[in-house]
């Protein structure tokens, strides 16, 4: 059954930012077939992966450190409204800092930069990712889980939150000014997500939030506005300044760092 919220909730979300990048996309962006081939061909790759190994480990440790009363919010005793809000704000804090370790450690960077080289920013470009670096991210929210005895449903409900927020913020789509400087005071928006997607590496090296934008203004790693205008930006990275097979994105981690 989560899993079933999971992926009902996930394509959901993909299909509507798909029909709105089409009706009112942000950039043009003219090598889309290539690049989706190559992304959701990534995503259902990496669901293959996750289904016969560690698929949904990070809900099926809440209920078991839940029944064991494993974690500080157990040993509090911490009342269910409490334990929900502190999970939810908890684990979107650890992606934020799982992010940055991802930039700043060669050996996480190594995957985490397949993610990067993808050439234009849409919707399939948050479905971008390396197997191996599911695989980490998956267990790194399982040991998150264990050590704050993370809320059962409200890991179920970040799961869910992640995947939808991480799609919205890579859409392709174009939002009124007002709206867009509204809900970013709250979310991450797509404007400031693919500030993080520049090629220009103090960009990339900032704007690290997921759901959550505080993180980034708090932790002083927001970075407003880009050099360039959002819709001519270059998107990527350098060394990677064309399309990337799927193989080769398999390949490239275990390849010398550009």
């Amino acid at each position: 059954m989560e899993t079933l919220i999971r992926l009902g909730c996930a394509l959901g979300i993909f299909a509507m930012m798909i029909g709105w990048e089409m009706l009112n996309p942000r950039r043009p962006d003219p090598q889309r077939k290539p690049r989706w081939f190559i992304n959701l061909g990534l995503a259902a790759f990496n669901t293959l992966i996750m289904r016969v190994s560690i698929g949904g480990l990070a809900y099926l440790s809440a209920v078991y450190a839940s029944e064991q009363s494993i974690g500080l919010l157990h040993i509090f005793a911490a009342p269910d409204w409490v334990a929900i809000i502190v999970t939810l704000l908890f684990l979107d804090f650890a992606i934020y800092c799982q992010h940055i370790v991802s930039h700043r450690w060669s050996l996480l960077w190594r995957l985490h930069q397949v993610h990067h080289t993808d050439t234009a920013f849409d919707a399939t470009t948050a479905v971008r990712f390396h197997p191996l670096e599911i695989v980490v991210s998956m267990l790194y929210k399982t040991l998150c889980v264990y050590l704050i005895g993370a809320n059962p449903a409200a890991v179920l409900v970040f799961e869910v939150v992640l995947n939808g927020a991480a799609t919205f913020n890579h859409a392709n789509i174009k939002l009124p000014a007002l709206l867009e400087n509204s809900i970013r005071m709250v979310l991450v928006t797509p404007d400031m997500h693919r500030i993080h997607h520049s090629t220009n590496p103090v960009e990339y090296n900032s704007n690290y939030g997921f759901c959550l934008s505080c993180w980034d203004k708090l932790c002083r790693t927001y970075t407003p506005e880009p050099k360039q205008p959002q819709t001519t930006m270059d998107i990527g990275l350098t060394p990677y300044r064309h399309t990337v097979g799927f193989v080769a994105l398999l390949l490239l981690p275990f390849k010398t760092l550009r």
